[in-house]
């Protein structure tokens, strides 16, 4: 039976890295991390996005880790699966094992490598939507992907009801503030970026999809509940204190700082897939400082 549910959380989503071990995945590590994610509070966790290296999981893995990460979460916080591909047939088997596996949601990125026709990519995403019950949050990260949907395009692609949220990983702040006089309370606005939080929750926006949480889940949380609590300014020194974290998670390509920052904390091991490979002594270094290990 497809789990249904039409809402879709506030607060904070942490997009969790996929722990790897010899070339296979850590399933033991997998059960801490989520577990160390609803200690801290996080409202949500996402499975299979960037941050999780997806496009590096073969089918049999993919499907294996979003039905154990699913059996693990339990219901206790929302669950994001990540269904992108540069196929829409593949999302779309990607979506209806998710739907059966728990999820309360699924996170769907603008098809990469094929850059599809504007027709082609609101077909894609209403293709994804009628495949299951579950709400969609759109994901443009046009660094990524090398399509970057416009207010425009979004409006015609939120035609579809399923189609509930954005996930903005883009680099304008024009843009969100478009997006909130767009769509209003039509649809939900998450930073994609950490350093964007303030201004998403300034103007109205649901909250983060976050990799920083990956390792401060607590202290990410708080800047999400103290803005809720009416205590801006609180908020705001919150999220300026992990500033600097979050510019060194993002010095390199994403996850591999994240992964590094990991092993340093001895949460789970650094290793990477290819193309990606570790960070470079020096930014080791600077994390290591950051994370006061030093």
């Amino acid at each position: 039976m497809k789990h249904i549910k039409h809402t879709l959380f506030d607060g904070v989503c942490t997009a969790l890295a996929t722990p790897f071990r010899q070339g296979e995945i850590d399933w033991d590590t997998l059960s801490d991390m989520i577990e160390k994610q609803i200690e801290g509070g996080v409202d949500a966790i996402c499975i299979c996005g960037t941050t999780g290296e997806a496009a590096t999981l073969s089918d049999g893995e993919r499907l294996q880790l979003v039905a154990r990460a699913g059996e693990l979460i339990d219901r206790r916080v929302d669950y994001l699966v990540g269904v992108g591909s540069p196929s829409t047939a593949r999302s779309v088997s990607y979506a209806r094992f998710a739907a059966a596996n728990g999820a309360d949601a699924l996170l769907a990125v603008t098809p990469y490598y094929n850059k599809g026709t504007r027709d082609g990519i609101t077909r894609h995403f209403h293709t994804i939507a009628d495949s299951t019950e579950l709400p969609v949050i759109l994901y443009n990260v046009p660094g990524r992907t090398g399509v970057n949907l416009t207010i425009e395009h979004i409006r015609e692609i939120a035609t579809h009801p399923n189609i509930l949220g954005l996930k903005e990983a883009g680099d304008s702040a024009e843009k969100l503030a478009s997006f909130m006089e767009a769509f209003g309370s039509r649809m939900k606005l998450y930073a994609g970026n950490d350093s964007q939080v303030i201004p998403v929750l300034a103007l109205g926006g649901s909250g983060v999809i976050s990799v920083v949480s990956g390792i401060l889940p607590r202290e990410t949380v708080e800047v999400t509940r103290l803005w809720r609590e009416g205590k801006t300014e609180e908020a705001a020194t919150c999220a300026l204190k992990l500033l600097p974290l979050i510019h060194l998670l993002f010095e390199e390509t994403n996850p591999a700082p994240l992964k590094c920052a990991l092993e340093l904390l001895g949460i789970a091991g650094g290793e990477l897939r290819l193309p990606l490979a570790p960070v470079s002594d020096t930014l080791r270094d600077k994390l290591r400082k950051q994370l006061s290990l030093a």
